[in-house]
This record gives C-alpha cells, structure tokens and sequence, in this order.
C-alpha cells in the first residue's frame, strides 16, 4: 500500500494565530484528503488553541515518526520544549516566543532533510518576537536558506493556476529597480525555469513583466525594459530558456492565469504581490524554491490583534498542505 504524504508544519509564533489556524486546518476534512500532518509546537498551547476555536481535536504527542495516528481529527504533535506559562499572553511580543517558533522551525526542517517528511507547511512567525528573543534572522526564508545550506533561495507564489518569481525582494522600489542588471535577469529566468521542473512541470515556458508602463514604450516612459529586461531575456534565450518578454504588467498576469505561461518573472515586489493576491488573497501560497526540500508556507502574518478570538481564518494553511501535497510527489529532491 502507498504511504500516504507526510507533511510537516512548524505551530508558529505561539502567541499570533498560528495555533490557532494548525487546530482548525486539521480538523478540516479536505486536509485529511491531502495528506498526512505531524506537527512541532507546544501541546498547552494547542489544546487551549481547540479550545476557544471550539474544535475537537486529539492530540497525539509523539517522539518518533513510528507512533503517527494517521486518523482524522487525530493531530500528531512532537512536543519542542515548554514556554515560561507565567509570563506568556496570547497576543504580546514575547522573546521565548521568538526562540519556540525558531525550535518548531529547526526541528521540522531536520525531519525533512533527513527524507522523513515529503513537505513542509510553514505558519506565521513574528520579527519582533525572532529579534526580542535574540534569534538573528528577518524571516522564514533565511532561516530556512541557513538551516539547509541553500544560497540564496527563490521565492515563487501560487495562486490558483497563476504562479509569480520575484527578482527582488524587500527592497525600496528605486533600489529594487537599480538593482537590475542584464545578468541577474538571465540567472533567475534560468533559477525559475529549474525549480519549475523541480516542481514536476516539464518544459516550462516563462514570462518577464515589464517594469515601466507599456515597458517604457521605447523609451518613451522610460528605458529599464530596453536596456535591462530585454537583454537578460535575450541572454537567457540563447542558454536555451523559453521566456519572452517583457510584457506590459497590467495584462501579463491575467494571460499568464489564463494559461499562456507557466509562471511569470516579476521585477520588484509589490508588482506581484498585488497581481496574487487581487485574485484571491487567503489562497496566495508562497513556495520556497532552490532548497533541498519542498516549502510551502502561508503569506500572512502572525495577526497578534486577533490572536486568541477563535477567528482565524485558516484557509491560507489548508491550501499551503495542498500545494504541498500536490508537488510532493514529483519534486526532485
């Protein structure tokens, strides 16, 4: 009999809405369709989580892999340590809880690099928590880059059928721009194109967006999409790519939706963020590629303003565990 996908999701910041949203995605029947889930977090934390959401939920702590129950409404939980109780409030900006979502992070990350788990589904963690807490990275990302040796990974997002690269990331958009050069057009076209396969999709075919309005019009509104866009794309090209481009970016998103390529290069940050999440925010996932194991993980935050209220939305988690269910079985390690 074929094991069912074993997927792993770190609790997240303690105090923000991630317990929250792992208690309701596990109860949820599609998520038992997809896959089997074990997380790492704190099981006082949890179980309080079950409680003012109103879900019913078992919680089966386990220390090996071995003693899954792989059973809806059964949430299978490596316990990681234990909080200071006396001091922690749902809510607050805490360092322990800085330091838990790290450990949670940590110990998942070392099951998937060990080939134990296919995926991980990761939650929302808090900078301010990671920084009290003294844990020195910005995010998710270069966490995860640091704790599997990976230089530099990409970031995709997916929603629906409509799959985004970013060629900059957190970066002012006059900064972004200068940033751009023929060459780092040309070897995140040939990043993207290999972490597409990576992901199962065979001959991808790509799209650059354009940076100016009407990709400058020649000129006209400016000059970046000539001289640095179109270079790069050309560049990549003769490596035997298949991208094209740059197209103008108020169109190229909803063609690329629509099924004219497989997933679209975008020149900074909010371009694509806002293209994804217009179509349907909750479900924007975001993929780590360019990394030895498959993560998914939730675009949003920890939400501290609403922690604790039983009104989460979860749907974000739910389709971060399918994405991670669907490429799982084709992604080339």
């Amino acid at each position: 009999m074929k094991r069912r996908c074993l997927i792993g999701v770190p609790m997240g910041d303690p105090a923000g809405i991630g317990p929250e949203i792992v208690v309701k995605s596990i109860a949820a029947a599609e998520t038992y369709e997809y896959g089997c889930v074990v997380v790492t977090g704190d099981k006082k934390i949890l179980a309080d989580a079950c409680q003012f959401a109103n879900i019913n939920l078992h919680i089966n702590e386990i220390t090996d892999l071995t003693q899954i129950q792989d059973k809806p409404n059964v949430l299978n939980l490596i316990q990681c340590g234990e909080l200071n109780y006396d001091t922690f409030k749902i809510g607050q900006i805490e360092g322990q809880c800085g330091q838990a979502a790290f450990h949670y992070i940590k110990v998942i990350t070392e099951l998937a690099m060990q080939k134990k788990l296919d995926a991980i589904a990761t939650t929302p963690i808090n900078k301010e928590s990671l920084k009290a807490g003294k844990v020195n990275y910005i995010g998710h990302t270069e966490i995860l880059a640091d704790l599997t040796g990976s230089q530099d990974p990409l970031t995709m997002f997916q929603v629906r059928d409509l799959r985004v690269f970013f060629l900059t990331r957190h970066l002012a958009l006059v900064k972004a721009i200068a940033s751009l050069t023929p060459e780092r057009v040309c070897d995140y076209a040939i990043r993207c194109n290999e972490a597409l396969i990576k992901l199962g999709i065979n001959k991808p075919k790509m799209t650059v967006a354009g940076i100016n309005p009407h990709c400058g019009e020649h000129g006209l509104f400016g000059h970046e999409d000539d001289d640095v866009l179109l270079p790069g794309i050309e560049m990549a090209q003769k490596q035997g790519i298949d991208i094209n481009g740059p197209k103008p970016a108020d169109s190229v998103f909803h063609f690329a939706m629509g099924g004219s390529y497989d997933a679209v290069l975008s020149p900074y940050h909010d371009q694509g963020h806002i293209a994804t999440k217009m179509v349907d925010f909750h479900r924007t996932i975001s993929i780590t590629n360019g990394m030895p194991i498959l993560r998914t993980s939730v675009d949003h935050g920890t939400a501290n303003d609403i922690a604790g209220k039983g009104i989460a939305n979860p749907v974000s988690l739910i389709e971060a565990i399918r994405l991670a269910a669907l490429y799982a079985p084709n992604f080339k390690r």
